[in-house]
This record gives structure tokens, C-alpha cells and sequence, in this order.
């Protein structure tokens, strides 16, 4: 009886052992294969988390994408799932990603993350792409502005590393993103090749949140409403 009483606590221990599931192994799950092209690697700048990109081909063009960030040993998913590879750029401090997701031709989205705990999360409900269109529509001078039909796209502009110093501002570092709003529709003149919005831009506070057209874009931003090719 008490060579029993001393072995209980030992056969409570892997019994419990036994019953506690396994943990699941970090990374994609069978079928998705690592792509080869350099171009879909992405490493942030302070080295530390490295981005991988994974394809799953399951034949009648049914093609599957996941992002994993690669930190050590550690592998976390970047949703969503998505049906094409996409590029991404970082902010300087290693904080911010945003990913540029092509949907279709000449179509894209985009999506922001945020560096937590050793990975990258999502960092807005909504993707960003549809928060930028949100605030587009929003805007007085926009909100009537003709529904798009085809080629929607949300682009970030480059810079993002050097706070687009290239633009002659001087903006904080780490703090802004530019992104640029295009699309087209098909109710247009006869005379019209294409018509729609030709690269709206406005700017995104990683700080608060929220969205605003600096002065500089004034002139361009007018421009772009009036975007259309003729014929010639």
C-alpha cells in the first residue's frame, strides 16, 4: 500500500501527460509548399522576423497563399489566406508591415500588422485598403464621387522606410503611411477609353488611427477625380 501511495503522484503525472493533447506544429499545413521566387521574401530591417510565403496548387486553378513571419522558431500566420503571393515593405523601426495584396487584375488590397509579443498581428479590424475607400467616400468633395466597377486599387506608396522624404517633407519617422486610390467604371462618353479615379492620395497616422490629405496632395488629388483617357 505505500509502495502504491509513492507511485500514485508519478502515475497521476503521465496519465495527465497522455490526455493533454499535442501541440500543433508551427507552420502551413500539408500541400503548401515554399515558394522559390526571391521576390516573395521579405526580411524587416532589424533582421529579426523574416517573411515566407507558401503556395498550395490543388489543380483547376484553385491556387491557395499564406504569408508566414519566420522569428527563430517561432512561425505565426499572416491572414488572410489569399489566392495570389504579395509584396510588403516595413516601417524603419521594425514595427509596422503592410502587405500589398493583388485580388485580381489591376486589383489590390491592403493590410496592415503590428509587431506584438515576437510577431506581426492584424492591427485594424477592417483591412486598411477598405478603411482608406471608407474615408474616400467620406470626404465632401468625394462622397458622390461615381461607384467603381473594375481595376480597384489601394496602393502604398513608396517610402514608407524613409518617411517619404522624397515628397520634400518632414514628416516623423515610423509614423505615416501614403496610400493611392485608383479604379475605373463603364458609364463613360463614347469619345472615352477609360474613366475613373487616377490616384487619389491620402495619408494614414500609425499613431491615432486615422486618415488626412496633407496640402500637397491638393492639386494631384483634383487631377485624379477628373481622371479619364480619350479617344484619340
Amino acid at each position: 500500500m505505500t509502495a502504491f501511495c509513492r507511485a500514485a503522484p508519478w502515475l497521476a503525472l503521465a496519465l495527465a501527460l497522455a490526455a493533454t493533447p499535442a501541440l500543433a506544429a508551427s507552420g502551413p499545413p500539408p500541400g503548401f509548399v515554399l515558394s522559390d521566387d526571391a521576390d516573395l521574401a521579405f526580411t524587416s530591417p532589424d533582421g529579426a522576423t523574416k517573411l515566407e510565403q507558401y503556395v498550395k496548387d490543388a489543380g483547376d486553378w484553385e491556387v491557395k497563399w499564406q504569408v508566414w513571419a519566420r522569428r527563430g522558431d517561432q512561425m505565426t500566420e499572416l491572414k488572410p489566406e489569399q489566392g495570389y503571393g504579395a509584396g510588403f515593405r516595413f516601417t524603419a523601426d521594425s514595427q509596422w508591415l503592410v502587405r500589398m495584396q493583388k485580388t485580381g487584375s489591376g486589383e489590390q488590397d491592403l493590410f496592415l500588422y503590428h509587431a506584438e509579443n515576437g510577431t506581426f498581428v492584424g492591427a485594424t479590424r477592417k483591412s486598411l485598403s477598405d478603411l482608406a475607400w471608407a474615408y474616400f467616400y467620406g470626404r465632401p468633395e468625394t462622397k458622390h464621387f461615381a461607384k467603381l466597377d473594375f481595376h480597384i486599387s489601394a496602393n502604398l506608396l513608396k517610402g514608407t522606410e524613409k518617411a517619404y522624404r522624397w515628397l520634400g517633407v518632414d514628416w516623423p519617422n515610423n509614423r505615416y503611411l501614403v496610400i493611392s486610390l485608383a479604379g475605373q467604371y463603364d458609364k463613360h462618353p463614347k469619345n472615352t477609353i477609360m474613366k475613373g479615379l487616377g490616384g487619389w492620395q491620402c495619408r494614414y497616422d500609425l499613431k491615432t488611427g486615422t486618415f488626412d490629405v496633407p496640402e500637397i496632395f491638393a492639386k494631384e488629388n483634383a487631377e485624379a477625380l477628373k481622371w479619364e483617357v480619350k479617344r484619340e
